[in-house]
């Protein structure tokens, strides 16, 4: 940043004071916000510099920003407003500049970060933002509504801007918490004009003549100042001043042209060569114009008040009025368009020797060169991946004609990783083949034209793994594999992040194929890797991919020491990893709803939100949906489950992590649980006959969904009344062996043997599980036990198991209740068959206590009334009408009794209730 951005602008000789409106902005700092909003050259700067030199003394703190084009976007704009703040304010911001660092750019978290440590602000602090309309993109003026929203009282904001800002000002000026100031109010009064004209500079105008020129003026600050230099030695003033007419941009034509008229030959070339430049030094003008009097003439220029601004107090660099530069660019267009490409090709090679890459590429833009361009661009590929700052690439990407960065293997590798994060696959292969067309078109033996290009040597073992990760996103294991082991032979020893990288795909793979034992080993490298590289976000992220895998292997206390670990280094390194902190307590949460600590789950969640606020990363995002649908799953909130698992869903991102656990299965086992058997039956459809066969890992959810469907549609047709008796057949009582459970008894006999032979300890309890539903429905009771028996020995933390258990309902229970009968499995059964204590009868969080309490402990008077008409004949809207009740208020009762038994279902609620001695 040029540090003459944080600047306040110096006082011009001769100012005309123009108490009214400094008096106005005094009054102002009571306001939430002061805007200056007016066309541009009303004076505005020039009158928030009087205000701040005449009504602040030394005890008040003043910051100032001069904001540009290149504040455009969140990642610039707020560390720069940070470091205005620090001018006045040294010990502020210095969390929100740390976080400011870590990509993505979140900006709810940093400006949460920026107003807790402003709220600790010893004084009051002015905070002026110049040329607010330079900054016209939505994040930032978002991130500006809510820095609003929750401005600190010592914090006093004032916005300068051509144009009203994207900010809600009309509720803020009902609220009176707004002062504006706009072009009526600057419009110089006719008194303001004679001091102007016959004071600051000397004409001697008459009282008509000043008159006319407030008139044909309005006022307007740039306007008079331009008719004042053309007046400068005229003795036709009243015919100059009868001329003066027209709209604001012919005034302004005519003026520029009747100042340049008068200006010496030298003076003349050197302001119309330099307009090509936001900002002049000395040297950089020397640089454009071929001369070696850059510096002496701005010094005349500032001196001659020929629009020439001061931006810092040694009078290094200056900026023209930036409506005079305007009109300047015009003239130079029509004068000589041919010198422009060459006056700004000089300012790109000056930027590009003093390691200003951004200001070297838009000057190389600006000259039509886009080979130059593109050169450049790669130079700063590193400076962008380390910052983060993907929208800036991006932005000159899309100025670059395509040809351009087909010819570059950096640029086409680095558009191709940007249009797979933005989820257009199909792009990103063309992309990574032009790069390595790019460069196998060297010739032999000669150099390489990139050799200088640091993203270049690296260049194979990237495009290696982009490949793996689109492989992946294709559900390509194969594909994924292949990539990956090549990205690894290309990669350098000392390479840890291409290392890295390549593990984590390695693991990926392996845990796609189900093959735990080979995705633990190769995960444990990939987050070994990132640790070396010093990449800590990324290797706090993947511990929650490692701690996945720990679940398929059976290992849940495992994968929660690996994850509380990682979050408790996470807390030294604060806000600057919060979306990594936030995937670890959305995993943990995940745990706890299974170990049944509801509770400690809904914590996680709650922090993880706090976290995420913000954050644009989608899988973070998606993960907590995702894990809010599984805790409401787990406590009886179904429809709750039904619509977070429905906002999770369109927040996937295929290409990073394998979908194990597809939403539209969890959605299904959710419509299986409210008996919306039809429901559920459409998603099975969906997936076709293929997901009844083979035993692929990536299928094992969805087929131990359809397994749970097979036997909620074999409960109901069992249940139905046969003809002639009138009753049902319970699960206990004349089961038969269907054809469908037949189905379902084969396919997990396929599950299991293929679960078996590669480690997944998790998904064989839960195999063993449905087997022994299933040997129950279908009648052979002695099965049922020993296989229910071989889901508890089998498993490495059986203890870790509780809810994948009780979401089962009805079916689970009297087999549980069964096995105690039968001495099998006695001590899990029992443990399962405890009812969850109340929120407020559970632990620390620490694990959830699960032994039993008393029935007035658990159950209000109205809620025992409910439970004993459950256990009658009637139906829901009989127990109503019978409790004088709405069916609303029924269910809602009905809900707690579920929750406070731990059961999801009537039959299971009574048969509690009986063994506990309720009823």
């Amino acid at each position: 940043m040029i540090a003459s951005k944080l600047c306040v602008p110096k006082l011009r000789l001769g100012l005309v004071p123009r108490p009214r409106l400094v008096e106005l902005l005094h009054r102002g700092t009571t306001s939430k916000l002061i805007l200056l909003s007016a066309p541009a050259g009303f004076g505005k700067t020039t009158l928030l510099a009087e205000w701040l030199d005449r009504t602040f003394d030394k005890s008040h703190a003043v910051a100032w920003l001069s904001l540009d084009p290149g504040d455009n976007e969140p990642a610039a704009f707020w560390p720069a407003m940070v470091a205005a703040l620090q001018t006045s304010v040294p010990t502020v911001g210095q969390a929100a500049l740390e976080l400011s660092a870590s990509r993505p750019f979140q900006t709810e978290l940093v400006l949460t970060t920026l107003l807790n440590e402003l709220m600790e602000i010893p004084h009051d602090v002015v905070l002026v933002l110049d040329d607010y309309h330079l900054v016209d993109s939505r994040e930032v003026g978002d991130g500006m509504a809510l820095l609003l929203g929750h401005l600190p009282s010592k914090l006093h904001l004032v916005i300068s801007t051509r144009a009203d800002p994207a900010l809600p000002l009309a509720r803020w000026r009902v609220r009176g918490e707004l002062v504006e100031i706009r072009a009526a109010q600057l419009r110089f009064t006719p008194v303001e004009t004679a001091a102007y004209f016959n004071g600051t500079t000397g004409l001697d105008l008459t009282e008509n003549e000043v008159a006319a020129v407030e008139q044909r003026t309005e006022g307007w600050a740039a306007a008079l100042q331009l008719a004042a230099l053309s007046l400068q030695g005229r003795d036709d003033a009243a015919e100059f001043i009868a001329r003066f007419t027209g709209n604001d941009r012919y005034v302004l034509d005519y003026l520029v042209q009747e100042v340049l008229q008068q200006q010496a030959g030298p003076v003349r070339e050197f302001l119309l060569l330099t307009s090509i430049l936001d900002r002049l030094t000395g040297p950089l003008c020397d640089a454009v114009t071929g001369r070696d009097d850059g510096s002496h003439s701005l010094i005349a220029l500032e001196h001659a008040n020929l629009f020439t601004v001061p931006l810092d107090d040694g009078r290094e660099w200056y900026r023209y009025h930036r409506l005079f530069a305007d009109m300047l660019r015009a003239r130079l267009l029509s004068e000589q368009p041919g010198q422009i490409p060459q006056l700004h090709q000089h300012a790109s090679r000056w930027y590009e020797d003093r390691g200003m890459l951004p200001e070297a590429v838009g000057h190389a833009m600006a000259a039509g060169d886009f080979e130059r361009t593109a050169h450049l661009m790669e130079l700063a590929a590193p400076w962008i991946r380390r910052e983060r700052l993907d929208s800036m690439m991006l932005g000159w990407l899309k100025e670059l004609p395509d040809s351009a960065i087909r010819n570059s293997p950096v640029l086409s590798t680095f558009y191709g990783f940007m249009l797979m994060t933005d989820g257009d696959l199909n792009s990103v292969e063309p992309r990574l083949k032009d790069a390595e067309r790019a460069m196998a078109a060297i010739p032999e033996g000669e150099a390489s034209p990139w050799a200088d290009i640091e993203e270049f040597h690296t260049l194979p073992a990237t495009i290696a793994i982009y490949r793996a990760a689109l492989a992946q996103a294709r559900g390509d294991v194969a594909g994924t594999l292949s990539h990956a082991r090549h990205a690894r032979q290309l990669s350098g020893p000392a390479d840890h992040l291409a290392r890295g990288a390549a593990a984590g795909f390695l693991g990926m793979a392996a845990w796609a194929e189900g093959d735990i034992p080979g995705a633990l080993q190769e995960f444990t490298q990939a987050v070994a890797s990132l640790h070396s590289a010093g990449n800590t976000v990324d290797e706090l992220s993947s511990t929650v991919v490692l701690a996945d895998m720990w679940l398929a292997a059976g290992r849940p206390g495992k994968a929660r020491q690996l994850m509380q670990a990682a979050l408790q280094r996470s807390q030294a390194h604060g806000t600057a990893v919060a979306r990594a902190s936030a995937e670890l307590h959305v995993a943990l949460g995940e745990i706890d709803c299974e170990t049944g600590d509801f509770n400690n789950a809904r914590s996680h969640l709650d922090a993880a939100a706090l976290l995420l606020k913000g954050v644009p990363a989608n899988e973070s995002r998606f993960r907590w949906f995702a894990a809010k649908g599984l805790l409401a799953h787990c406590e009886g909130e179904l429809e709750q489950a039904i619509e977070c698992f429905e906002q999770s869903e369109p927040l996937y991102q295929r290409g990073f992590f394998p979908e194990v656990r597809p939403i539209a299965a969890m959605k299904a086992r959710v419509l299986i649980a409210q008996g919306k058997l039809l429901e559920a039956g459409d998603w099975a459809r969906e997936q076709g006959d293929p997901i009844m066969d083979g035993a692929r890992y990536l299928d094992e959810f969805n087929q131990l969904t359809l397994v749970r469907l097979l036997l909620a549609q074999d409960s109901e047709t069992q249940q139905r009344p046969h003809p002639g008796t009138g009753t049902g057949t319970g699960t206990w009582t004349a089961g038969t062996a269907t054809a469908t459970g037949a189905h379902a008894a084969s396919l997990l006999e396929r599950l299991a043997e293929a679960a078996k032979g590669s480690g997944r300890a998790g998904s064989l309890m839960e195999i063993r599980m449905l087997q022994a539903l299933v040997h129950a429905a279908q009648g052979r009771k002695a099965q049922a036990l020993e296989t229910l028996g071989m889901a508890f020995t089998g498993a490495p933390e059986p203890g870790e198991y509780r809810q994948l258990f009780r979401n089962e309902g009805t079916p689970m229970t009297e087999l549980l209740h069964h096995a105690t009968q039968h001495g099998v499995a006695v001590d899990h059964a029992r443990r399962l068959l405890r009812p969850r204590p109340p929120a407020q009868l559970q632990g620390d969080g620490s694990s959830p206590r699960l032994g039993p309490a008393s029935s007035g402990e658990m159950l209000s008077e109205r809620e025992m009334q409910v439970l004993r008409l459950l256990a009658s004949d009637l139906s829901g809207p009989q127990i109503a009408r019978e409790l004088f009740i709405s069916y609303n208020t029924l269910r809602t009762h009905t809900k707690h009794i579920f929750t406070k038994l731990g059961v999801t279902d009537r039959r299971s609620a009574v048969r509690m209730s009986r063994d506990l001695g309720m009823s």
